[in-house]
């Protein structure tokens, strides 16, 4: 397990002083990074390699989102390497213990020069040795398209604030674009998922799509963010 301890800054938060969603897969994203760059496997090393780690999915359950001020811990636990897949836990909890959200990733390492999947290197494996995964409700990665009453959403071109260091679209940004896109923006979210299907570059636009619908009590939206080809690039269902 690698984890790092912060507070919740004011820039981090909403009107209400609450940590915002998008916020909170910042701190999943950075736990990542700082654990990668506390090597021996950087980013440099992955660079070097035309390599790079590529998110297939997120799904998150968020049981409280912290306040302004709060201390939190924010953890990762790799919990598989093998081929060209790497599946990892994230949390964050209060410094007193008390959860707050829980998370299960699924990656694939690619080789961008050759344009396929990897396998994991003798200094990956070294990098993130693995440990028992937490426990969760673990769903498929995949999403399916339900259902509902759907509406079109405004189109968002991408710009150079939504790219991250393979200037691509950041993983991050797919679900704050998929927020955005809600038409209620006040909604107490309980569970999330993402699927990413496709990269998004500088100078694309994406369309989004959102569908309403029920699971079991929780009112359910499936936002597709689509391409000009009304192709999905990445897919997002958001419980409240």
């Amino acid at each position: 397990m690698y984890s790092f301890d912060s507070r919740i800054r004011y820039s981090e938060v909403d009107s209400n002083a609450v940590l915002t969603i998008e916020s909170l897969i910042d701190y999943f994203q950075d736990c990542s990074t700082f654990q990668t760059q506390d090597g021996p496997a950087t980013m440099e090393y992955l660079r070097s390699k035309g390599i790079a780690w590529v998110l297939n999915s997120w799904q998150i359950e968020i049981k409280r989102l912290p306040k302004l001020c709060e201390e939190v811990t924010t953890g990762t636990i790799p919990y598989m390497l093998k081929g060209p897949m790497g599946l990892r836990n994230f949390f964050m909890k209060t410094t007193e213990g008390e959860m707050l959200a829980v998370a299960n990733s699924v990656w694939t390492l690619f080789d961008f020069e050759k344009g396929v999947p990897t396998r994991v290197t003798p200094e990956i494996i070294a990098a993130y040795p693995v440990e028992e995964k937490l426990e969760m409700e673990y769903l498929s990665r995949k999403i399916d398209i339900p259902d509902g009453d759907s509406r079109n959403g405004e189109e968002i071109p991408i710009r150079r604030h939504h790219l991250d260091t393979n200037n691509h679209v950041n993983n991050g940004q797919y679900i704050r674009m998929a927020l955005e896109s809600l038409p209620d923006k006040t909604l107490d979210v309980t569970h999330l998922r993402a699927e990413y299907k496709k990269q998004a570059l500088l100078g694309d636009v994406l369309y989004p799509v959102v569908i309403r619908s029920n699971i079991g009590d929780n009112k359910v939206y499936t936002v597709s963010l689509n391409d000009k080809d009304k192709e999905a690039v990445c897919i997002v269902q958001i419980w409240a």
